[in-house]
């Protein structure tokens, strides 16, 4: 091997064992094997920021923030209480996202499958309080392992097939990958839910400060009106929207009259109701059941600009003492009061006449670019930001669209994945799904950076020549071996290339070389290309050999490490099911 060869695998070696101690932040090891890289010469300094300009960042980028978008719409909460209502426990939750990604992933692409399931699974962790890095790494694996099931589902049996094409003039058909893409998908799937607690929890490191601002018991006063969908309904139907995380504590109707808030009371249009809960449970009730929240008055600007922000009453505010009502705030201010929040005692009275005091948390909603000085003038602390979503306008249907529409023209051949999703992200934020002032929040920064410095650094593999050596020394051992060592060797040389190169990148360098294993033992090509298109469509071992294990990582708060803890018996599972069943489909 020359200096070159050995300098680009000691760097890329020395960087997995950083990634593995995990001392260093993922982005910050990425970068500083990048900075080794163009030290020593093997990634020219041209090619240095090249990975910023690669599809797989904008791939990731676009569909976090199309993610985001579907989670705030609201519709995957109405789909979770529509289709599974009564789905609480962590096991049955699995189930259900596992084999819906899986599924989704045989047919569309698999980053939209799992950009789609994302929101549920969050909603399912906090339904059955848990976190949600219990569910997202397995629905990432679920979504490789559809991949695996048709000619679209991943790339690299595209570009296999191609392959075949060339080599032989005829290429495989949509469902030539089906029969041992299925046998694989299934107990793959079943693996992940019997063995998900192999999985340690993790949180969300930038999710701490969210955590620590523990506010449960805020109250907020909404109004049935006619397009609610609960009118006629019982109160019961409205707290099931709730997942039993918030309730109502007194119905006003007739301005007068007082209901018992029995869970048989009928709600009537113009019923008051007085709600009472965290936020993110109030904020489901009141989108789903589509009340009222602000009597109808719009913020400077209109609701459609309107953005809601916690804040603390400081000791020398002018509301202490005062009610919204008494204090005119939406008249002198333009700012409508959503809730209240006080530690230790149920506010009984309606929203708008509640006696505030020093110490309480109130959500204000009004225009982004005012509020801030009313914040200072109204004497009150603003909290930490985190999303507040109680009064915001919900698009329904439209993010849904977009990413049905983007994923719609990947399948067709429309538009590459890469544009596709960026137009969607463009979309999200030009129909205001997402607020703008939220969209940088929404992109994960440090996972973005990782990729983009990784991608040079990886390839500097194939730029040296060090893929050439790797592949002519596996070709004097794989021929010693019996057929099913062979095609082992080939499937277990394609999972450990793809964390290096991206997963078609694998195929291009491994499938010539499978190719010439079956031609010098004198069997048929197709088992063995097939091994290759199965090893680089499943790495399960890194969070960076494909793009839907990146896209989980920073939301699960996962570490390098924590991926071959699930990962590697999940690969020789593969492994030991894919073998035999080649050789039983594609007879050598």
């Amino acid at each position: 091997m020359t200096t070159d060869q050995m300098m680009s695998l000691a760097i890329i070696v020395l960087m997995m064992a950083a990634f593995i101690w995990g001392r260093f932040r993922y982005d910050l090891v990425a970068c500083g094997a990048l900075l080794a890289a163009v030290a020593a010469g093997i990634v020219p300094q041209s090619k240095a920021f090249s990975g910023f300009s690669d599809d797989i960042v904008i791939i990731v980028g676009s569909a976090l923030l199309v993610s985001a978008g579907v989670a705030r719409s609201g519709i995957m909460e109405y789909a979770i209480q529509r289709f599974a209502p009564e789905v609480s426990s962590v096991r049955a939750q699995m189930m259900l996202l596992v084999v819906i990604v899986t599924v989704l992933s045989a047919f569309v692409k698999n980053i939209g499958a799992l950009a789609i399931m994302i929101p549920i699974a969050f909603q399912f962790a906090r339904r059955s309080n848990t976190s949600p890095s219990v569910f997202l790494m397995p629905m990432a694996f679920g979504s490789l392992l559809g991949g695996l099931m048709t000619l679209i589902g991943t790339s690299p049996n595209i570009v296999v097939s191609r392959v075949r094409q060339e080599m032989t003039g005829e290429a495989f058909s949509m469902f030539d990958f089906t029969p041992v893409g299925a046998a694989l998908a299934t107990a793959g799937v079943a693996f992940l839910v019997l063995f998900y607690w192999i999985l340690p929890i993790r949180t969300r490191a930038s999710a701490s400060i969210h955590e620590a601002i523990d506010i449960k018991n805020y109250v907020t006063e909404a109004h049935v009106v006619a397009d609610s969908t609960v009118a006629g309904k019982t109160l019961a139907d409205l707290l099931k929207l709730g997942g039993g995380q918030a309730i109502v504590t007194s119905i006003l109707r007739s301005r007068a009259l007082h209901v018992t808030p029995f869970p048989d009371v009928t709600l009537r249009e113009g019923d008051i109701l007085l709600l009472e809960g965290a936020p993110d449970a109030l904020d489901r009730m009141v989108a789903q059941a589509k009340l009222n929240v602000t009597g109808n008055r719009d913020s400077a600007g209109g609701k459609h600009m309107a953005t809601a922000v916690e804040a603390i009453i400081g000791e020398n505010s002018s509301l202490i003492g005062g009610s919204a009502q008494r204090l005119a705030l939406y008249d002198r201010f333009n700012v409508n009061l959503l809730a209240v929040s006080r530690k230790g005692e149920r506010i009984q009275e309606r929203l708008g006449a509640v006696i505030l005091r020093l110490g309480d948390v109130v959500v204000l909603q009004g225009n982004p670019q005012t509020i801030p000085d009313i914040l200072r003038e109204l004497g009150c602390l603003p909290l930490a930001e985190r999303p507040i979503l109680l009064g915001s306008v919900r698009r329904g249907i439209v993010p849904l669209a977009i990413l049905v529409a983007a994923m719609a023209a990947t399948a067709s051949g429309l538009l590459p994945v890469a544009l596709a999703f960026f137009t969607a992200a463009i979309a999200m934020v030009l129909f205001r799904v997402i607020p703008l002032r939220e969209v940088y929040g929404a992109i994960d920064g440090p996972i973005l950076v990782m990729l983009a410095a990784l991608i040079p650094v990886s390839d500097s593999l194939r730029a040296t020549g060090a893929t050439d050596v790797i592949s002519a020394w596996l070709a004097n051992v794989a021929a010693t071996l019996p057929p099913a060592g062979a095609l082992g060797l080939i499937l277990i040389v394609a999972m450990a290339v793809t964390p290096f190169l991206n997963n078609a990148a694998t195929v291009l360098v491994v499938a010539p070389i499978a190719a010439s294993f079956a031609s010098t033992l004198g069997y048929r090509p197709e088992a063995f290309l097939m091994a290759v298109a199965i090893g680089a469509g499943c790495d399960f071992l890194t969070p960076i050999g494909h793009q839907c294990n990146t896209l989980v990582m920073g939301p699960g708060g996962y570490k390098f490490s924590d991926y071959p803890r699930l990962g590697l018996p999940l690969s020789l599972l593969v492994i030991v099911i894919a073998v035999p069943m080649l050789m039983l489909v594609w007879p050598m």
